[in-house]
């Protein structure tokens, strides 16, 4: 299953986070960090704000941090909300799609299954043990203490 860019950004910036939550950072900071377009990020920290994962402030001294727990922020959980519905094939659709063995067909059951089992994998982690190795993701992101 491939995630969007929209996912791999918002995972992006919550992992960025995670690796100094006490410290607010700005969308300049993260899409330097990262090599990616600050319009892009706008919209990937407006959707983790209305989340209620990130809280941002505006004005001078502002930026965002995390408004929970990294142990808080299950990595399913994100998933499934920047992707919205898995549709691994045009059978997912909810009119079904055009699909001629559609009737027939026993593949769509095996990729629900390897759905399901793709977020049950995502659903035993955390932005904590995804960000464990906090200093060494802001050693590489060039994070630098307050």
């Amino acid at each position: 299953m491939k995630l969007t860019a929209f996912t791999d950004y918002s995972l992006r910036v919550l992992m960025y986070l995670a690796a100094d939550p006490a410290r607010r950072a700005t969308i300049a900071q993260i899409a330097t960090a990262f090599d990616i377009s600050e319009n892009h990020l706008v919209k990937v920290v407006h959707f983790l704000g209305r989340q209620g994962w990130i809280e941002t402030v505006r004005g001078k001294g502002g930026g965002m941090q995390l408004a929970l727990p990294p142990e808080a922020i299950n990595v399913g959980h994100v998933v499934r909300e920047t992707e919205g519905a898995a549709l691994p094939a045009e059978c997912f659709l909810p009119e079904g799609g055009a699909c001629a063995i559609t009737a027939a067909c026993r593949l769509k059951h095996v990729l629900a299954d390897a759905v399901k089992a793709f977020y049950g994998v995502l659903d035993q982690y955390t932005l904590a043990d995804i960000a464990r190795n906090r200093q060494t993701l802001a050693k590489v992101l060039m994070i630098r203490a307050a």
